[in-house]
């Protein structure tokens, strides 16, 4: 080999190494060294037994498939031809495989030239792209990058599915084709950041659809930097947040509603305290009457919150309040099926608690005999009877208290209707009056 040739295949930064023409290495360079290990005497090795070599797709070449072995026969293998090398450690490489043939003044083939290229790296990064280009394209986020001047570069089918356009739409087009005018200063204030190499993490922003509908979405932004390192444009992940936020509506309006409903519930309890504090004539009695009636509203609670807060069934509204003072056979329920309305559920429910204790502890359910009535209708009117047959001749009507109150002015009102309390000799009768949309829930 001459002092040109060893400068030559010297200096490679590949793999370079010649042989004679019987196969043998003659000469192989620093890197093709490094590669096998070691520096072969030259004769002393078969290039076909010292580089272990396989086809890229993992079958094994055959002696006359080698690329020495082939060249030797005259020909070049072919341009490129990839193959799995051995390296020292025991791992395997992909290479790219040049053999020339090298002839005499009288074109006799003398050896070989040889040149191995390890792509491995190349390789995997060419793999790594695709993956991650199949990840992108599969997402059902909307991933777009654009330049640092916010004209879209690449833009995937979670892209075209969230915001309309398709991809041959709005390429080439600026960003800002999808901020609403109020917004376009967000896009500058982004691009500043990728400009400066920082990630933009979650915000929640609007963005405008081809339809011109505006979408509520989730964005973050990060930098694209070439290999230098240098941040050459931004990728951007949008994700829709339409259900999140009509979430987050519906819980604000359940919050609003909660409280709104905590502060009635306070005002009846406050109620109840005074009320039920100026009829009791010592602070027993005055704990009893509380501790029920605050139970008894825990019931209305109950139905309410098994219900999901919509409303309850009146004939459920009564089994909860009533019938714990009695056995069924005393109770006499008719009317239609009604869905009653939150407001409705809290309002009869006391209703009911009043009636039911002055009946135990005064009326027809304080003897075996008697029996209550219970029996409504449901037109464009809700109109409800509750009525005492077969107790205890009634001679004296209390002219105050908490349960009359409730009776006569609190749940009428309540429910927009009007009430009437009796006391006939056979019997307490009660009616309600109201508009049926006050009644009846969802």
């Amino acid at each position: 080999m001459s002092n040109l040739e060893n400068e030559l295949l010297g200096t490679l930064p590949v793999a370079a190494y010649l042989t004679d023409a019987h196969g043998r290495i003659t000469y192989c360079n620093d890197a093709a060294a490094k590669l096998l290990g070691y520096r072969p005497a030259p004769g002393t090795a078969d290039s076909c037994d010292l580089w272990r070599m396989r086809f890229a797709d993992g079958n094994s070449i055959a002696d006359h498939e080698q690329p020495v072995a082939t060249a030797l026969g005259s020909h070049s293998s072919p341009a490129g031809c990839r193959v799995a090398c051995e390296r020292p450690d025991r791992s395997w490489g992909e290479f790219l495989v040049h053999s020339t043939p090298t002839r005499d003044p009288a074109g006799k083939v003398t050896g070989t030239i040889n040149l191995l290229v390890d792509v491995s790296a190349h390789l995997q990064d060419h793999e790594e792209v695709h993956r991650l280009a199949a990840i992108v394209e599969s997402s059902d986020d909307a991933i777009v990058s654009k330049d640092l001047s916010g004209f879209v570069k690449t833009w995937n089918a979670g892209a075209e599915r969230l915001f309309g356009y398709r991809a041959e739409e709005i390429v080439g087009k600026h960003i800002g084709l999808l901020i609403p005018s109020d917004r376009q200063h967000e896009e500058e204030l982004i691009l500043s950041r990728v400009r400066r190499g920082e990630r933009v993490e979650h915000f929640d922003t609007i963005r405008v659809r081809k339809d011109g509908a505006k979408l509520p979405i989730s964005l973050t932004v990060s930098p694209i930097r070439n290999a230098a390192g240098a941040v050459i444009g931004a990728s951007k992940i949008a994700r829709d947040i339409t259900e999140r936020k009509e979430s987050e509506r519906r819980i604000q309006m359940l919050m609003r509603e909660v409280d709104h409903r905590v502060k009635n519930q306070f005002a009846v309890i406050l109620a109840m305290v005074r009320e039920t504090g100026k009829s009791a004539d010592d602070i027993a009695v005055f704990e009893l009457q509380l501790r029920n009636r605050l139970i008894g509203l825990a019931r209305s609670q109950d139905l309410l919150v098994r219900g999901g807060w919509k409303g309850a069934e009146l004939g459920d509204l009564i089994d909860g309040q009533v019938r714990p003072f009695t056995e069924d056979s005393r109770i006499q329920v008719s009317g239609e099926p009604v869905t009653l309305s939150t407001k409705a559920v809290q309002n009869l429910g006391m209703a009911f608690h009043e009636l039911a204790t002055n009946s135990t502890k005064h009326g027809a359910l304080s003897c075996k005999d008697g029996i209550v009535s219970i029996r409504w209708t449901a037109g464009e009117r809700f109109r409800l009877t509750w009525q005492e047959l077969g107790g205890p001749i009634v001679d004296t009507v209390s002219k105050g208290g908490f349960g009359r109150i409730v009776l006569e002015r609190i749940t009428p009102a309540a429910l927009d209707g009007t009430a009437h309390l009796g006391f006939p000799p056979e019997g307490v009768i009660w009616t309600l009056d109201a508009p049926i949309e006050q009644i009846r829930g969802e």
